[in-house]
Order: structure tokens, then C-alpha cells, then sequence
């Protein structure tokens, strides 16, 4: 596990928590800057995405390190904690554990899959080799680049950086981590004083998803933005200025 603290130091606490098969460098690379001029920056890469040759072990396991982390470096407190994707699983446990305290959870358009062992296996064994092949070739490499570029309006360079994720990680630690998230469960109706969830929804990936943020958490803050999934931080400016409006809007609330 990596921890790299920057940005403003003098301002709010701000967690980082990267996606599937992504470190936060490529994850939240097109807004680091802007977000470092506001907020105390936590950023996190988990084993086996942070350059060592460690492996994933699972998601729970990473949850507990990074609440020891807090606990140690940060007395157990941080103002908020953004999860991009499948970083968002760990948002929800941190909540919901409560051996921290954040006052704020921001979840960036996850899904929130759960299943059961069976389930998750046969996901992972679907999923997971389509992961790991995006890169296997040239030829698959760029028809996946393109795929990129027109689903989610990426330009040239972060299709590229995107693109790399999925050939340096260690196909062990993509399996890991995806075949653990679909097990790490949330409660229904989370509830915990002084901590509000708030939701960034991206409509185009459909309704399903806005009745699972309502199930999990009590009175959820969601603002919904007419785009794909985490396309703010990769389809331009006319994405990540309102979503990053909102994150603002959300940090200044009071809990």
C-alpha cells in the first residue's frame, strides 16, 4: 500500500481511492491539480496497483490498513473520502465499519455489485480474462483504445494512460480485486451521525444503479449528471467542471 499526501495541506482532508485495475495517478490524473489547490489530498494505491510486487489480497483486508492508516496518521478522522468506481466499495466500508469517522462519502457512479461465492466466481471468470486481454496484442490494444475513446470521449493521451493500466498490473491482483468487491456487502439503510453519502450519478448507466445508492444509504445526497460511467474524469472539461462543482458543494456541507 501507497499513501501520497499533497495539495493544499492547509485545507480538508480528501481521500482518494482509485477503480478497477487503476492507481490513482491514472485514475484521478485529469483533476489532481484542481483538487490539490483546495483540499489535503490522501491518495491511495492499494497492493498489487502500486508498483511493488505485491498481490492483492482483498478488498477487506485493504479496508482495514487504510483505516489503520487513518487512524495513525490522521487520529482516526478525515473530512471526506472520494471512491471512484469500484474505490467507492471502499468509501461504503469505512462508513459502515465506523472505526473511522469522515464526514463526508463521496461515491463516484459506482454500481455496488454484490453477490454470493458462487456468483462471483463465474462473474470473475467471465470479467476477468476480458480485462486482462484488452492489451494482449497491438491489434487489441488499439481496438480497445478506440472503444475508449468513443464511450467514454477520452482523447488520445488518457486513452493511452488507460490503456496501460491493464498491461502493468499483475492479472493475479486484477482477479483478487475484482472477484473480492463483489463480496464486500453494504448494509441497507447505512446510517451514521455526522457522516452524509453523496452520490454522483451518471444517468446514461441506468436507473438500476439510482435505486441501489437509495437502498444502502439513509437520505443519500445524489446529483445526477447526464453522462457515462466516470466519464468526468476522463471525457474533458464539460464533464469534470460540474462534477467537481459538486464535490465542493458537498465538502462544505454541515453534518
Amino acid at each position: 500500500m501507497k499513501y501520497v499526501e499533497m495539495g493544499n495541506l492547509n485545507g480538508k482532508t480528501l481521500m482518494l481511492l482509485p477503480g478497477t485495475c487503476c492507481d490513482w495517478e491514472t485514475n484521478f490524473g485529469t483533476v489532481i491539480d484542481r483538487l490539490s489547490e483546495k483540499y489535503h489530498l490522501i491518495c491511495v494505491n492499494y497492493d498489487g496497483f502500486d508498483g511493488s510486487d505485491d498481490i492483492f489480497p482483498d478488498m477487506m483486508t485493504v479496508v482495514e490498513k487504510i483505516e489503520n492508516y487513518i487512524i495513525e496518521k490522521h487520529s482516526g478522522r478525515i473530512d471526506g473520502a472520494i471512491g471512484s468506481s469500484l474505490g467507492s466499495s471502499f468509501v461504503g466500508q469505512l462508513i459502515q465499519r465506523e472505526r473511522i469517522h469522515m464526514d463526508h462519502g463521496i461515491f463516484g457512479s459506482p454500481d455496488l455489485d454484490q453477490s454470493g461465492k458462487i456468483a462471483a466466481k463465474l462473474q470473475s471468470k467471465l470479467v476477468v480474462p476480458l480485462l486482462t486481454s484488452f492489451t494482449k496484442n497491438e491489434k487489441k490494444r488499439n481496438k480497445s483504445k478506440e472503444m475508449l475513446k468513443k464511450f467514454f470521449l477520452m482523447d488520445e493521451e488518457n486513452a493511452e494512460k488507460f490503456m496501460t493500466c491493464f498491461s502493468k498490473f499483475n492479472p493475479e491482483s486484477i482477479k483478487n480485486e475484482y472477484y473480492t468487491d463483489l463480496l464486500t456487502h453494504l448494509s441497507n439503510d447505512i446510517n451514521v451521525e455526522h457522516t452524509r453519502a453523496h452520490f454522483i450519478y451518471a444517468n446514461k448507466m441506468g436507473k438500476k444503479y439510482l435505486k441501489r445508492y437509495k437502498k444502502y444509504f439513509h437520505n443519500p445526497d445524489i446529483r445526477e449528471f447526464n453522462m457515462q460511467h466516470e466519464q468526468w474524469l476522463f471525457g474533458g472539461e464539460e464533464f469534470a467542471v460540474p462534477v467537481l462543482k459538486a464535490i465542493d458543494e458537498f465538502m462544505e456541507m454541515v453534518v
